[in-house]
């Protein structure tokens, strides 16, 4: 069938417009600005786990923004009822609400009227004309004023659309270049910072409210007995001011603040200046309390408490207390960004060092190549001259999906290299399908343009089933993923949609435009050396073997939960929390000193490995006790003492995991295999019938049951990146089982009258050469990945390996048996065969 001339010119312009958006990701910065301005300059982003640098998620405290709108409600509501002139008994917080116990209770529905003026109507979007309070009466003569749900909810959002703004704005003051500031859910910000490779500084920055006040300083003498007051410590240790609780002058009033150096000390200050009118309440109150201290607050913490010499009435003041330049630079942009609206706190934390960013590039893209040079001499080898039109469509495969990520402006993560160098084994997949049918379509007999369109027609139904089974299991990680992982299921996502364009409208074009030109009657796919892995004709009896097949995986399988449960799983941070560095010091570790100061710091259990080199050192701590502040505060102890005790040592990677988020990681890790295994049974249900989904799903719990085991055994970390290779097997698996299937029902409607199990037997032999071709493939992608790619990929390419022979070996021996057993139950429920037909019961 010849392909029509319009067709040919949109995959050429795809082809061509993928090269010319590719191309810039392959160029220095100054080839790169040599360009022509009108090509693409834009280059992939990279992740900050290749190119170094902070990632951290805060979260908006909505806890304390409700408890402020509370505290805040038992002073308006006097204020009301005062202006209602009605009587109050009292006017109290109770939990989650404020209770009004009115002096006359004959007044309540006066006092409820009023106090409904301080709900405030919520009108944006995803509400429909509500309030943030509810007024109600709460038995005889009192009345209850509480956050309505959407209340909350709505502050909630507005908290988090200000957050944004100054978290925006106090990073681009202290000057990190392009960071990468964006909402997470309903109360969490991400913050990416390339280059920052101690967040401490930028933590510290991000995680004060910066709420400035002004209040009087009160003397010891009426503090002893004064009520309305507050005593709050300072800057030095065991320093602590009492002062008044209402605040003389608020930090909203604040116009400008600058850090500059004090004229006569020379020490760094920061000078700061009031609006017009907070200008004149400043002048007023200095006017009236000369030779008083007068407190500078911010955030519970007394920076500051000058004595007013003089009325000051230009509105103008500094703030002191022995800074240092970074601590004043810091609270100046504090000031000008103003204050956050509720407390951030971080909840994750991830660095990756720029030296480690650079040796994550070099041995992805080096494991990368070799990967793709593996899978391009096997394909040589295996089809010949036939096998480079094979390599050309892998080659435009990479060049597309980097294209892809480019216009989608996705960021490249070292997961997300891994996920290309997968997708390149698994696009051969295609072609090994397309190639083995064109030499079966030979064999029968067809001449070349014949096999060549009835090899692509037929294997075409093939190639989506297994592709939509891959794509299943990589949305699911999308949507369960989290930071690179994601960057892992969106390059692979992409790696296999574009397969299904290169490996088959591509190819197919070429292959026609061969036999076309070379006017060739046969089309003979057959290795250039003349050997075969899978001789023509093999007739092997599997089902045979079916019960020595299925009694082995159970075992394995067994051994595997016996594995799970004793000595388990070696749990990463992602999972059970906790805090992990990856350390490089000047010469040889000193692992013993290292040991013994660190348990001396009294933060529980504090593990030490070697990895890689003598001088690589992996430390772990347990979760802390507490919120997930204290996993911060534990993260600054230790990179203290590390300091303290290896003053050269470079600490490389750091990943902070709080309690809330290492359970929500837990959640998602477990929904994402189960929602994967139902999607792939529910799928293949549709596409065949009951008993192919419960035998595809029984195969691969005992797959995952044998990964998981050999999570167990080997001691790799199971992490979020263990999830990912647990999902992407699950694609794989059912992929495998899909091809035979396939050709199964396939040979079901062509023999009718042949018994199941040797129609069974026929589909595996005849499906055989793909299905070790392919897993090869894959696994020869891998390989370098495995053994070159680091520990930042270790927990998925080392069990990918493990699980690719596992889901070859499960097809033929596990997964048919299981649909020999499931039919022989049918048929002895029903006289008839899964296909339908009389007369082809099986034996």
């Amino acid at each position: 069938m010849r392909t029509p001339r319009w067709v040919l010119a949109i995959y050429a312009l795809v082809i061509f417009v993928g090269i010319v958006v590719a191309l810039p990701n392959m160029l220095t910065p100054n080839q790169l600005g040599a360009l022509p301005s009108w090509m693409p300059h834009q280059q992939v982003t990279l992740g900050l786990d290749l190119r170094g640098g902070s990632h951290l998620v805060l979260e908006v405290d909505s806890r304390a923004l409700a408890q402020e709108r509370l505290q805040n409600l038992v002073r308006d509501a006097r204020t009301e009822l005062r202006r209602a002139e009605i009587g109050a008994a009292s006017i109290r917080r109770q939990q989650d609400a404020v209770i009004v116990t009115l002096a006359d209770s004959a007044r309540r529905a006066d006092a409820i009227a009023a106090l409904r003026a301080l709900a405030m109507p919520l009108s944006g979007p995803g509400f429909s004309g509500g309030h943030d309070l509810a007024v109600t009466p709460d038995g005889d003569d009192s009345v209850r004023i509480a956050l309505t749900a959407e209340g909350v909810r709505d502050r909630g959002n507005a908290a988090v659309e200000q957050s944004l703004e100054i978290i925006h704005q106090r990073i681009d003051q202290v000057g990190v270049a392009e960071p990468t500031i964006q909402r997470v859910g309903a109360d969490r910000i991400l913050v990416q910072l390339p280059g920052v490779q101690d967040p401490s500084r930028i933590r510290q920055l991000l995680g004060s409210t910066a709420k400035l006040s002004f209040h009087m300083v009160v003397p010891s003498d009426i503090a002893a007995t004064g009520s309305g007051l507050l005593t709050l410590p300072g800057r030095t240790a065991g320093e602590r001011y009492t002062i008044e609780e209402r605040a003389a002058l608020a930090g909203d009033r604040l116009a400008d603040a600058r850090a500059s150096f004090d004229s006569h000390t020379q020490e760094p200050i920061v000078s700061f200046r009031l609006d017009a009118a907070g200008a004149k309440v400043f002048a007023d109150i200095t006017r009236a309390n000369v030779g008083r201290p007068f407190a500078i607050v911010l955030d519970g913490k007394v920076l500051s408490a000058p004595v007013i010499r003089e009325p000051i009435p230009g509105g103008s003041g500094q703030i002191s207390g022995r800074f240092s330049v970074a601590e004043a630079t810091d609270l100046a942009a504090l000031l000008r960004a103003g204050a956050l609206p509720a407390p951030l706190t971080v909840v994750e934390e991830r660095t990756v060092g720029a030296d480690l960013g650079g040796d994550a590039i070099a041995s992805g893209l080096s494991s990368g190549l070799v990967g793709f040079g593996l899978v391009f001499a096997f394909m040589v080898a295996l089809y010949g001259r036939w096998g480079l039109i094979a390599n050309l469509a892998l080659a435009l495969n990479v060049i597309l999906t980097f294209a892809a990520l480019t216009l989608l402006g996705a960021t490249l993560t070292l997961p997300g290299i891994a996920g290309i160098v997968l997708g390149i084994g698994l696009a051969v997949d295609a072609n090994v399908l397309v190639n083995e049918r064109i030499r079966e379509e030979t064999r029968k007999g067809l001449g070349a343009m014949a096999a060549l369109d009835t090899g692509f027609r037929r294997a075409y139904a093939t190639i989506i089933d297994s592709n939509v089974t891959a794509l299943i299991a990589t949305c699911l990680l999308f949507a369960f993923g989290s930071g690179p992982v994601r960057g892992f299921a969106v390059t692979m996502g992409l790696g296999i949609a574009i397969s299904m364009f290169t490996a088959v409208s591509i190819v197919r074009v070429v292959m026609t435009a061969i036999v076309r030109h070379f006017r060739l009657k046969t089309l003979a796919i057959e290795p250039p050396f003349g050997i075969k892995l899978i001789p023509d004709g093999t007739a092997i009896p599997f089902m045979r073997a079916r019960f020595a097949g299925i009694a082995v995986s159970a075992v394995l399988s067994l051994a595997s939960i016996g594995l799970f449960i004793y000595p388990g799983l070696n749990y990463g941070v992602d999972f059970k929390g906790g805090i992990q560095m990856e350390l490089a010091t000047d010469g040889p570790a000193d692992f013993g000193k290292l040991r013994a100061e660190l348990d001396n710091l009294g933060l529980g259990e504090i593990t030490l490995q070697q990895f890689g080199g003598p001088s690589n050192v992996l430390v772990r701590a347990e979760r802390q006790p507490g919120s997930e502040e204290a996993q911060t505060v534990a993260v600054q102890t230790i990179r203290a003492k590390i300091a303290e005790i290896a003053p050269g040592a470079k600490i490389e990677r750091t990943e902070v995991v709080g309690p809330k988020v290492s359970g929500e990681f837990a959640t998602a890790g477990i929904l994402s295999v189960v929602f994967a295994s139902l999607a792939m049974m529910a799928y293949i249900w549709l596409r065949f019938e009951w008993p192919f989904a419960i035998g595809a799903i029984a195969t691969l719990m005992l797959d995952v049951t044998k990964t998981v085991g050999f999570f167990a055994l080997t001691g790799l970390d199971f992490n979020l990146t263990a999830i990912a290779a647990l999902l992407t097997l699950i694609g794989y698996s059912v992929n495998d089982k899909v091809v035979v299937y396939d050709r199964m029902r396939e040979n079901m409607r062509l023999y009718k009258t042949m018994s199941l199990r040797d129609m069974i037997d026929k589909s595996i032999n005849e499906t055989l050469a793909r299905s070790l071709y392919t897993s090869i493939t894959a696994f020869l992608a891998m390989l370098p990945m495995a053994i070159f790619g680091g520990s930042a990929v270790e927990s998925f390419a080392v069990p990918m390996v493990f699980g690719i022979a596992v889901a070859a070996s499960s097809s033929v021996f596990i997964a048919a048996p299981i649909l020999l057993f499931l039919s022989d139950w049918r048929g002895r429920q029903r006289p008839a065969c899964i296909c339908g037909h009389p007369g082809s019961r099986s034996r």
